[in-house]
């Protein structure tokens, strides 16, 4: 049976005909209206139930508990605080909010530049401000600029939706940003060498489920093929 798909690269299977019955009656998946969010959290649901194929990183990012989560053949490796929109959630033009549902990398800028390294416009000007500077709160670190594929957050990119380094880490928590999605630069670093362009990522306002709280090693792919793990299976 198929589940949803996230664009060509983002196939998920499931061989169980009562599958998407017993997904659904799950209660951190009741307010879940989208099927592409749907699609993304059933990567932590089934990651032990069976043989997949999905991709190797996603991320998801929760408002509601200003928190992110990647995701590794399916399972949570990193959980980090992050700091999504003071105005809120939603996509308008000149909201400042955090535009929700599921985007994608659509470009990294900023690698090997130094913690604290200062953006102006995606381009360093060459400072470099400490952690908490003073009356400072400019773009640091990294930026991994993101698109959305959804018709809710269709305007993300030209909005410049970013996840990005902040020197204002003592708010790191706390919904306080200006629309994107902040980070500690130490972190911002570890997510932008793990993380290709295209890579998914779901921002939701619901709290993480359980399967997300905990971080787990990946599963290992089937060792042989069986009824339920066939041989061949797409990439």
């Amino acid at each position: 049976m198929a589940l949803p798909l996230i664009g060509r690269d983002f196939p998920i299977y499931r061989q169980s005909n009562d599958f998407m019955t017993k997904l659904r009656g799950r209660k951190f998946l009741a307010s879940i209206l989208s099927g592409l969010e749907l699609a993304i959290l059933a990567l932590v649901a089934i990651a032990f139930q069976g043989c997949l194929t999905i991709p190797k990183e996603t991320i998801v990012v929760s408002a509601a508990d200003q928190k992110m989560v990647l995701l590794r053949d399916g399972l949570p490796v990193s959980i980090y605080p992050v700091s999504t929109s003071k105005f809120g959630l939603g996509d308008n033009p000149g909201s400042c909010a955090t535009p929700i549902g599921v985007l994608k990398v659509k470009k990294k800028i900023g690698e090997n530049a130094p913690p604290g390294a200062v953006f102006k416009g995606r381009i360093p000007t060459g400072e470099v401000i400490p952690v908490d500077a003073p009356g400072r709160d400019p773009v640091v670190t990294r930026i991994i600029w993101l698109e959305g594929i959804e018709p809710r957050n269709k305007n993300a990119f030209k909005r410049y939706i970013y996840i990005h380094g902040t020197p204002e880490e003592r708010n790191i928590g706390k919904p306080v940003s200006f629309g994107c999605v902040r980070m500690r630069s130490r972190d911002v670093i570890d997510l932008f060498n793990v993380v290709a362009e295209n890579t998914r990522i779901l921002i939701t306002p619901n709290p993480l489920p359980n399967e997300l709280k905990h971080t787990r090693k990946p599963s290992v792919p089937c060792p042989k093929p069986t009824k339920k793990c066939p041989e061949k299976r797409e990439n």
